[in-house]
């Protein structure tokens, strides 16, 4: 056993209802915010042996540390140098958090910029072919072992462009950071993506996305606008599918809150989808500004569904019947094994847990 000390990242009382429902399948430490997720920049600022304190139903799959801890740290801060030096210290200081959904696209540009910095720092870039054509700063793009990128234009004048081991970028792509196309992601000829955008791992993307963070194991493969929006993991967007991001008449939006029950001004004019883990979505659907789709949710058909679909719901416009968690168990299964991951009995136990919460919404 190393040396180094125990340290557990706490979800606050409170903060993982109003995060709902990406926080229905992970601890808020998990979530994606710039190209690492919190846990992932708290272990690189301040190592340690990193253990989680969440909702009972999670604690299976994200168990707490054996030993005492050293720090016991609110999983909804944003970890930066100085307040990790201020920790250290024992100076008080206030952190910088994650509090709604919205946040992790608002603040994803400054993440990027932070983490590029933070995960480059003393190392080289793999070379950039020279298919590529490079508007800004080419020291702004770092390349990961194992990257492939052909025929893109890269723009770093406004932030800089991170491409992760093994991901490729195709030709025809145009790239604006701040962007991170994170491990084996792969975007798709001819896509347009704008700053501050996250592509997690392990996802694939095409069309047009501006300031978008895709969690991980999520397809956005084909032409549609996707913007200010937070896509979880296991999520597919088919074909042609868009989502608004702006209401017709500029008003102020107004997005649908867990702990609420309803929907609360956001003070934002710019909002778009929110898609909990293991939704998806049919070719050719529209979402409304603000839509907030709840976890294992399909959608098909015509027309534009509710601002607010809840878990394990399948329907459209017309309207949403449940789905069975049989169904659910065996959609996962086929999705998950195509990237050669399994679902586990704990996973199903987390999954059982959401169901019996969802009814409330229903």
């Amino acid at each position: 056993m190393n040396n180094l000390p125990y340290i557990v990242l706490r979800d606050p009382e409170g903060a993982r209802e109003n995060l709902l429902p990406l926080s229905f399948t992970r601890p808020l430490s998990e979530l994606r915010l710039g190209i690492l997720t919190l846990r992932e920049k708290w272990q690189l600022l301040l190592p340690g042996n990193y253990s989680w304190e969440t909702a009972g139903y999670l604690a299976p799959k994200f168990g707490r540390a054996a030993a005492p801890a050293k720090y016991v740290i609110d999983g909804d801060i944003i970890p930066t140098k100085t307040y990790v030096d201020a920790l250290e210290r024992g100076l008080d200081m206030e952190p910088e958090r994650i509090v709604n959904l919205y946040d992790i696209f608002m603040k994803n540009g400054e993440a990027i910029e932070s983490d590029f910095r933070l995960v480059t720092h003393g190392r080289q870039s793999m070379p950039l072919s020279g298919t590529n054509t490079v508007i800004g700063d080419q020291s702004m793009i770092f390349l990961e072992p194992g990257a492939r990128v052909e025929g893109a234009f890269l723009n770093t004048t406004h932030g800089p462009i991170y491409i992760g081991r093994d991901a490729e970028v195709m030709e025809g792509s145009c790239l604006r950071g701040p962007v991170a196309v994170c491990e084996h992601a792969v975007v798709n000829m001819g896509t347009k993506i704008y700053g501050a955008t996250t592509i997690g791992p392990w996802c694939k993307v095409g069309g047009e996305l501006n300031n978008v963070v895709m969690i991980g194991y999520s397809n956005k493969a084909h032409d549609g606008f996707l913007g200010n929006a937070v896509i979880g993991e296991w999520c597919n967007l088919g074909a042609g599918c868009v989502a608004s991001n702006l209401k017709n008449d500029y008003t102020e939006i107004k997005l649908w809150n867990y702990p609420a029950h309803r929907f609360l001004k956001t003070g934002l004019q710019f909002c778009g989808l929110i898609m909990g883990d293991h939704s998806k979505a049919g070719i050719n659907t529209m979402f409304n500004t603000a839509t907030v789709v709840g976890v294992g949710v399909n959608i098909h058909g015509s027309g534009f569904p509710r601002n607010f679909v809840a878990s394990f719901s399948e329907g459209g416009a017309s309207g949403f019947s449940d789905v069975s968690l049989t169904k659910f168990f065996d959609i996962a299964r086929r999705v998950m094994a195509r990237r050669g991951k399994e679902l586990s009995e704990v996973d199903c136990q987390i999954f059982r847990h959401i169901y019996d919460y969802a009814d409330r919404f229903k």
